[in-house]
């Protein structure tokens, strides 16, 4: 099964559009894991921040208020349905790959829990380099490995289980989940001074009903193949879920807990 970045881009983007301001909502468990982010990236009054793959600008609003008036924190996404759930930020929407933004335009770059989605890491990678000062800092997320991340995992088990093959190939998200692995992949593209470490984020959920819908309201594009699905099988899916979700059950619904990686790096 071959490989169709453009194809992929495509349906990630419709995904996230589709899912608006559903994201944001959903996003609060995550609150923890930003303020890490936000912490491991190091901002100062005046610098100049880029968040890629911000969607609705929870880690590009905190920078924003860290650098202050005197400084910038723009939002760049591919999705434009997600920065318009962020109306009150600076905002690009750009491919990662390829930013329009000038050689060494930042102080600072943040990206949570975004470069699995670039298919193309190495030109992400290589592109927050270049726009990134000499002394500049990069900050990102990363899921963990597969067995590591039940918040993900459950719900993509269950699919295996119920569902053929997907007829178009798709990168692991799970694919920087070892730590070498990470730090290898930011030396490839002229990056030093790596620091990998792990952040323990648990979300809990009433149900398999409303874990199901948690996983949809963050997975872009899964959610917008799931959604081309008969309703009938969408509604399989969503009670089948408890199945794989019985291991993380306590009382009063289930408790997943999942491992990210949080690196940082500076550009040779």
């Amino acid at each position: 099964m071959s490989f169709d970045s453009a194809q992929f881009k495509r349906l990630e983007r419709a995904g996230y559009n589709r899912i608006g301001p559903r994201y944001l909502a959903a996003a609060g468990p995550r609150s923890d894991l930003a303020a890490a982010l936000l912490a491991a990236v190091r901002l100062a009054p005046g610098q100049r921040v880029l968040d890629l793959a911000s969607g609705p600008g929870l880690l590009a609003r905190g920078a924003r208020d860290a650098v202050g008036g005197k400084g910038l924190a723009i939002a760049s996404d591919i999705s434009e349905g997600q920065l318009a759930c962020c109306p009150d930020l600076l905002r690009v929407a750009a491919d990662g790959e390829a930013l329009p933004f000038a050689n060494q335009s930042f102080d600072r770059a943040l990206c949570g829990l975004g470069l699995m989605f670039f298919p193309d890491d190495q030109a992400a990678l290589r592109e927050i380099h270049r726009v990134l000062r000499p002394d500049g800092l990069l900050a990102l997320s990363v899921w963990g490995r597969a067995e590591e991340v039940p918040l993900v995992e459950t719900a993509l088990a269950c699919m295996r289980r119920l569902l053929p093959p997907p007829k178009v190939a798709r990168p692991s998200i799970f694919r920087f989940g070892d730590a070498d692995e990470l730090a290898r992949r930011l030396a490839s593209a002229d990056y030093c001074d790596i620091d990998v470490r792990p952040f323990q984020l648990s979300a809990s959920f009433s149900d398999a009903g409303a874990y199901w819908q948690g996983f949809l309201d963050l997975a872009g594009g899964a959610a917008e193949s799931l959604s081309r699905l008969p309703v009938e099988k969408q509604q399989t899916l969503a009670a089948a879920v408890a199945e794989e979700l019985a291991p993380h059950a306590v009382a009063g619904g289930y408790r997943l807990t999942s491992t990210i990686l949080i690196a940082t790096a500076r550009p040779v």
